[in-house]
């Protein structure tokens, strides 16, 4: 059927541009051009412009219905499915055994900085057998940009990194997961890659069709970043897109975009159907986290933590920045753009600690998805562990934690020196989003007060 529908298509295109050009030639001929002396036709200025117009307008449909018609079947399949439900012209077009969703495809993007608890956040998504979840693939699009640190100050590498990030968004939402090989180094060969960063976070990319018959991950499996690629082999990512085809939905986690505005493009394209999970955290317990993860990154904040002096070489920019690019997307989303009507939900990680079940159903229900028991068990089992096992506690993504004790469990790690540093490089931050400050070394260990202020924050409508 496939093939025939390509011959039917070539054979179209042939016959209009046949009767294109007769149609202009008569036009020439009868309507705007005399025979001059020699036998030559010469033709007014208007009726050259409509032979160009004529011309231009055949072999752009002609390229285009050609290309569309031979990109191949997955492609093409999730062209249908698309506007399968928007545009009745397109169900009869369509091939249904390239339509394994029945519903309008969802696509959400979980918006984040490092260490805010997006990796937890992330699972949640991850949980849903309906969703093909993604960890940090702009990774990969980062390490491509930066092989030097000094060429991201550069304002315009900073817009072509922002560039590169929104087109691999893009791909990756329509299941064009080959787009991918552009930046995965070393270069996959023959679609194949052992070096897809963090490859076992993602059920779909550890089960089948992309992982052999019988090797599936299990929901309640604790964190592993080695499993999936001994049991499953190398990265297939034809057969990786043809898993996210077969499932009805994709969702994305990145701490790598700095702005919600940088993504407005995305949300205005009529591709998608883009929902933009913001989580935010106290830059406080975001600066003990990354002190804790990045010891060779945060060392001096480590020095100064330990012996209560601010070394001089304390880069302060490491937090700074953070709270900037924060307080700016949260303003931008409280400010309700058209761009972000239906697309925008603002979730404090803290309200997330202390009420999983609640926030993840707000979280669900905003993206368009049901709560499945599968999701439900997972929330129970890692939102009330101690995690005392020894890999657990060295994983440095781990999902499994007393997620209620781990919510404020910074101001027992933090000295109040650079507690109050903090609280006044980021004053606006902590207000606009409802994180109470400090005075004394006595209130940041008293537990039994928490530092997080009721606030409700409603999707943008």
């Amino acid at each position: 059927m496939y093939v025939a529908l390509k011959l039917n298509t070539i054979v179209c295109v042939c016959v209009c541009v046949c009767v294109c050009a007769s149609v202009a030639f008569q036009h020439c001929q009868w309507k705007g051009c005399r025979v001059r002396g020699g036998g030559r036709m010469e033709c007014s200025w208007k009726t050259v412009l409509l032979l160009v117009c004529a011309s231009l307008g055949v072999q752009y449909t002609a390229i285009r219905t050609l290309r569309d018609s031979l990109s191949g079947p997955c492609q093409g399949a999730y062209r249908c499915q698309s506007r399968h439900l928007r545009d009745s012209r397109w169900r009869t077009s369509c091939d249904d055994s390239w339509l394994p969703m029945a519903s309008p495809r969802k696509h959400i993007l979980l918006f984040a900085t490092t260490r805010s608890g997006s990796s937890f956040t992330g699972q949640l998504l991850n949980q849903h057998p309906g969703v093909f979840y993604v960890f940090e693939p702009l990774y990969h699009v980062q390490q491509a940009f930066t092989n030097s640190s000094s060429r991201l100050r550069r304002t315009l590498d900073r817009r072509a990194l922002l560039g590169a990030y929104r087109d691999l968004l893009l791909n990756l939402y329509t299941c064009e997961l080959h787009f991918m090989e552009n930046y995965i180094r070393p270069e996959p060969q023959d679609h194949i890659t052992s070096s897809f960063f963090r490859r076992s976070s993602s059920h779909a990319l550890c089960s089948p069709p992309v992982c052999s018959d019988g090797v599936v991950a299990a929901a309640s499996d604790p964190p592993d970043e080695t499993w999936c690629p001994k049991k499953c082999g190398a990265l297939n990512l034809t057969l990786a897109s043809m898993s996210c085809l077969s499932r009805g939905h994709v969702a994305v986690k990145t701490v790598r975009v700095p702005e919600v505005g940088d993504l407005r493009t995305l949300t205005e394209d009529p591709r998608l159907d883009l929902k933009i999970v913001h989580l935010v955290r106290d830059p406080r317990a975001i600066l003990a986290s990354r002190m804790m993860a990045f010891s060779d990154q945060f060392r001096a904040w480590k020095i100064w933590n330990a012996t209560g002096r601010q070394p001089r070489y304390v880069d302060l920019s490491q937090i700074t920045s953070t709270c900037k690019d924060m307080a700016a997307s949260v303003e931008t989303g409280l400010q309700r753009p058209a761009w972000l009507r239906g697309r925008y939900l603002l979730v404090r990680y803290e309200d997330l600690a202390f009420n999983p079940k609640d926030k993840a159903s707000e979280i669900y229900k905003f993206a368009g998805l049901e709560m499945e028991d599968r999701v439900r068990t997972w929330i129970a089992k890692n939102t009330n562990s101690n995690a005392s096992s020894p890999s657990e506690w060295n994983y440095r993504y781990s999902t499994t934690r007393d997620s209620r004790v781990t919510a404020e469990s910074w101001r027992l790690r933090l000295g109040f020196d650079i507690v109050r540093t903090v609280q006044n490089l980021c004053n606006d931050t902590l207000a606009l989003l409802g994180y109470k400050q400090v005075r004394s070394v006595a209130e940041l260990k008293n537990l039994s007060q928490s530092l997080v202020e009721h606030r409700t924050f409603q999707p943008v409508t």
